[in-house]
This record gives structure tokens, sequence and C-alpha cells, in this order.
């Protein structure tokens, strides 16, 4: 009797961590995908940053994403989750004089949302666990980007500078999110 228990215990343990492992590899492929559209839309919007050279400024994406550490699966999701919505909190402000398309802003918006809510469940139905020190350094650098519109009163090349710091960090998300394969 205690054999069989510990034998369908053992299964239960076997095909679970299988599933999961599947979800893993799903949510990559997910990830990716939306990180490429993200990247997309994010190059439609018109403007080069050659016409804004003195307006050029590192806001220092934290270190540890940067160099692409191995972070557990779990961390790289709450990352994700993180940069998705501090993207999106970006792309919601003051917009108007950047003269882009408003359909492309609204899709990438969109895309962010559909993937936030995505991460969201999936953060629900997990044990996650965060380091608060990378956290906290994520949270710092969106709040440069932040201070940056807000110094250069949201001009169009204060707007496309973040265009592409964004883009940059999508790079960075890409490298991030390819830990999640198995």
């Amino acid at each position: 009797m205690t054999s069989r228990c510990i034998l369908q215990t053992a299964l239960l343990v076997y095909f679970s961590t299988t599933v999961l492992a599947v979800n893993y590899d799903l949510l990559q492929s997910q990830l990716s995908s939306s990180s490429v559209e993200c990247q997309e839309l994010l190059l439609q919007l018109n403007g080069t940053s050659k016409d804004c050279l003195k307006d050029r400024m590192n806001f220092k994406i934290p270190e540890e994403i940067e160099k692409s550490q191995q972070f557990q699966k779990e961390d790289i999701i709450l990352i994700t989750l993180e940069m998705f919505r501090k993207t999106s909190d970006i792309f919601r402000r003051n917009l108007s004089s950047t003269g882009w398309n408003e359909t492309i802003v609204e899709d990438l918006l969109a895309t962010l949302h559909r993937q936030k809510e995505h991460l969201e469940e999936i953060m629900e139905e997990g044990n996650f666990t965060w380091d608060h020190r990378t956290l906290l350094h994520l949270k710092r650098y969106y709040l440069r980007i932040v201070q940056y519109l807000k110094a250069k009163e949201y001009s169009i090349c204060a707007w496309i500078i973040v265009q592409a710091e964004i883009l940059r960090s999508f790079f960075f998300l890409d490298k991030l999110t390819d830990y999640l394969l198995n």
C-alpha cells in the first residue's frame, strides 16, 4: 500500500514538472512573439534619434538585467511583468507633442496589456518570491526615464530618445526570456 502511494506521488511530481516545463517553453515563445511585436510597433513610430543627439542620456538599465545573469524562471516572469507594466505606464503619458500615429501606440499598449494580464494569471497560479533589490533597481530605471521626459517637457526629441531606450530594454528582455527554455 505504501509503495503504491509513493509510486503515485512520484508519477504526479514527474508529470506536473513536465507540464510546467512545457508551460515555460510556451511562455517563452509567447513573450518572444510579444516582444517582437512591440519592437516592430516602436520602430513604426516616426522620428530619428540622429536629430536629437544632444538629448541623449544613459538611463542605466539595471546591471543584473543588462548582464543577463542567470535568474530563476519565476524571477524572469516577475522582471518581464514589471518591464511591461512600466513601459505601458510610460506610453500612457503625454504623447501629444510626438505626432505619432495613435493607432500604433494603442496597438503597442494593447500588446503590453495582454502580456501583463497573462503574466499576472501565471503569478496567481504559482508561488513567486521576489528579489527586492532587482525590483528596486528596475523601478529606479523607469523612474529615470519618466523624470527625463518631464524635465524635457515631453518634447519630440525626448520621446525619440525614450523610444530608442525602450527598444534597447526589449533587447535585454529577449535575452532574459531565452532562459525560460529548458
